[in-house]
Order: C-alpha cells, then sequence, then structure tokens
C-alpha cells in the first residue's frame, strides 16, 4: 500500500511523535511504501522519521511567511517552544489551515496515496476529506484532541464535523473508545482500539544496575497538568526521611509554566536531577538506573512512558487515569501501585482543597514503592505483562484496519 502519514507538529518528541516513528518503521518492514508529513520549527527543517530517505519527508516549516509563529502543539507545555491553539488569532488559524491545504494538495496529486494515516482528532484531520475525498482515512488518536476541544470551543464544531468524515480512528483503550464516539458520533465499527506500545530493543532490563534503591524517574513534560508541581512537594517529603532519594527528571517544557518547575527544581539540587529531553536509548539507560517511575498527571491517553519503565525492570507509581486503571493495571499488578486524583475543576487542573490529601497519597504510594524489594526482569517476573504493548503487537492491530480500508 501506498500510505501518507501526517503528523501536523514536530516528530519524535512527544508521544505522538513515537507513534508515527514506530508505525513508519514497522510499515517499511511489511513493505509498505510511505511518504511522511510533519510540521516543524524553522531551526529543524529536516527532521529524522522512522528511518525514511529525506526525499519521503515532506515538513511545512513554521516561523516563517504567513506561519510567523511558532508549531501549535496539541499540549498547552510542550518539550520545544510551540504555540498554544487556543491564542491563536482569526488570521493565524485561517493561514494555519491554508498553508496545510497549500502543502498538502502536490504531495497528494504525486503520491496518490492508498491511505492517509493522520494523527490527533483535530484541525489537520479535519481537513482531509476536503482535499482527498476518495482515498480512505484512518486517524490515530491520542486523547488530546477531546481536550483541546474543551479548551478551544469556538474550533469544536469545525473538528467534530470535518474529522467525523474519516473512515476509521485508532484509539487506545476502551475507555477513550467510548469517549470519541460520543464525541464525534461516529459508529463504534470505525473506532478500533490498537493501545500503544514500546522499542523491545531499547526498553528491557538487561544490564540493569542496582542503584542504591532511592531513585525515582519522571519522564514527561514541565507541565502542572503532568502532576509535577505536587511532584516536587511529595519528593520534598521524602527525601527528608530518604537523604539519598534523587529524583531524575527527563523531559523540559518551554514558556512561563515550564521555566517556573524549572527554576524550583534547580533550587531542589542535587535531589532533582535534570536530564533535558532524552533520546529513547538515552531514555532506556536511565531507566534501568532507577527503582520508581512516577507519573501524577491528570490526563493521559496511555502513557507509554510506564510500558518503557515497567520493561526496564523499575516499578511505577500513576494516577488512575481510565487508561492505567483499566488496561494497565490488570496487567502490571502488583508493581503498579496506582493512587486516587484529586477532584478537576477542568479538564486537567486539581481543586485547590484536594491537592493536600494528593500530595500525601503520592508521598505514601513513593515510600512504600522504593520500600519493596527490586522487580527484576519482568520478562522473568511477569511474563506476558508487557506482551500486547510492544510496537510489534500494536502494528498489527492498526495494519488490520488499514488493509480493512483498502
Amino acid at each position: 500500500m501506498r500510505i501518507l502519514h501526517i503528523l501536523a507538529q514536530r516528530p519524535s518528541l512527544t508521544g505522538s511523535g513515537i507513534t508515527l516513528d514506530a508505525m513508519v518503521r514497522h510499515a517499511a518492514g511489511a513493505g509498505h511504501d510511505q511518504r511522511v508529513v510533519v510540521g516543524v520549527p524553522g531551526s529543524d527543517p529536516a527532521p529524522e522519521v522512522g528511518g525514511l530517505a529525506a526525499d519521503r519527508i515532506h515538513p511545512l516549516v513554521f516561523d516563517r511567511g504567513p506561519l510567523d509563529f511558532a508549531v501549535p502543539g496539541m499540549s498547552d507545555v510542550m518539550p520545544y517552544p510551540s504555540t498554544r491553539f487556543s491564542a491563536l488569532s482569526r488570521e493565524q488559524l485561517t493561514a494555519y489551515r491554508c498553508a496545510w491545504v497549500d502543502h498538502l494538495r502536490p504531495i497528494l496529486a504525486e503520491f496518490q496515496p492508498d491511505l492517509i494515516q493522520s494523527h490527533h482528532v483535530w484541525l489537520m484531520s479535519a481537513l482531509l476529506k476536503d482535499l482527498a475525498p476518495d482515498v480512505p482515512v484512518a486517524t490515530q488518536c491520542h486523547a488530546t484532541g477531546i481536550r483541546q476541544m474543551a479548551l478551544c470551543p469556538h474550533l469544536e464544531n469545525g473538528v467534530r464535523t470535518g474529522c467525523s468524515r474519516n473512515d476509521a480512528f485508532l484509539v487506545l483503550h476502551v475507555d477513550h473508545k467510548e469517549q470519541l464516539a460520543h464525541c464525534l458520533g461516529v459508529p463504534d465499527d470505525r473506532i478500533h482500539v490498537v493501545g500503544a506500545g514500546y522499542r523491545e530493543d531499547l526498553f528491557h532490563a538487561r544490564g540493569r544496575e542496582p542503584g542504591n534503591g532511592s531513585s525515582l524517574l519522571y519522564v514527561g513534560k514541565y507541565s502542572a497538568a503532568k502532576g509535577v508541581p505536587w511532584l516536587l512537594d511529595a519528593v520534598e517529603r521524602v527525601a527528608a526521611a530518604r537523604p539519598s532519594l534523587r529524583l531524575h527528571i527527563a523531559g523540559g517544557g518551554a514558556g512561563d509554566e515550564a521555566e517556573l518547575l524549572r527554576a524550583r527544581m534547580d533550587r531542589m539540587a542535587p535531589v532533582v536531577v535534570q536530564h533535558g529531553q532524552l533520546s529513547q536509548p538515552e531514555l532506556g539507560d536511565l531507566a534501568r538506573r532507577c527503582n520508581v517511575c512516577v507519573l501524577p498527571s491528570f490526563y493521559e491517553g496511555l502513557p507509554l512512558v510506564l510500558a518503557e519503565a515497567l520493561a526496564c525492570g523499575c516499578r511505577l507509581v500513576a494516577t488512575n487515569l481510565p487508561g492505567i486503571q483499566k488496561e494497565l493495571a490488570p496487567r502490571f499488578g502488583e508493581a503498579l501501585n496506582v493512587i486516587d486524583l484529586p477532584r478537576l475543576e477542568a479538564v486537567d487542573r486539581p481543586l485547590a482543597e484536594d491537592v493536600p490529601a494528593f500530595v500525601d497519597r503520592l508521598e505514601r504510594a513513593l515510600g512504600e514503592a522504593l520500600a519493596k524489594e527490586p522487580l527484576g526482569d519482568p520478562g522473568i517476573t511477569m511474563p506476558g505483562a508487557l506482551s500486547s504493548f510492544t510496537w510489534n503487537a500494536v502494528f498489527d492491530r492498526v495494519e488490520k484496519v488499514w488493509l480493512s480500508l483498502s
């Protein structure tokens, strides 16, 4: 099949970018002919995606011409300079849509894809049936599209109308399927649960370092929506009883919120160790040196970082979001300590009165996880727990949907 992949933001640096990279690599192995379209900043106009040759990658460059703003991101805090969709003016939104239409038309005409694989139920995916009404479109959903509809109600109707015309939707878990069916009003048989995965060649427990039993890992954006301020509160308390405690943070962010968190982490050194944005191989190496991976987030789809960390032998602490509670907890068993969320007054903002109890729960869960015996190699101690979360397994499910549309 000739497959055109489209991601309207930077590849490789977020969950959707990692998913794109994995799908391209596996599709190449299965013999599919592919092109990739991505949105990039002027500082990185020639991205690498899935090992494809440069002439098969078609970036739309921002920070210049009519797109004189940073690449918009699907989260309010991205691991690179970005623009919030909610902050775009009417003129900028028009320029955004027109630039994508003008960029895609010649690619579609020249490549003549058998299938378009888009990412995110959002503005880009809503345009595709206008441009290619006869080409099947499968949209991979990463949960953030539904969140953006709540944050940008002025864009919601256009996204719903446009995206509902697409032929198939690939979602992370059963709750996600129900949310999307309700949101778009599309029948269940067009929505397919495919999950998310990790790279077994990079994330494994071979050569794991035992450490000192006091190493925590957080991977993600410097963002309140990820629970980072309250993670730092809890870590300060745990460190008072464990002077050797270290919280290793891999990630970053741009904007005022991220800078405030970065400054606080600087003040908490040496307890907090900031590693910046790591490559996938570097992240695997770091995870093998840590005991517990923590994700105190208030909004997630199916966070593949938990599968990656578990594969490296980390115990896990995470909030009881639907994808974690229903998809990961039954498979990961006692390796995963799930804590209750605070009540939320917005999509991902906790009620102030619930925050102290949330920090208490987080502190207690971290202490309990650190006190347990090392997990060891989950391939031996938990056989089969991760089998459905490999990219091989995910791609098999995705490819079945592609073939059903051809």
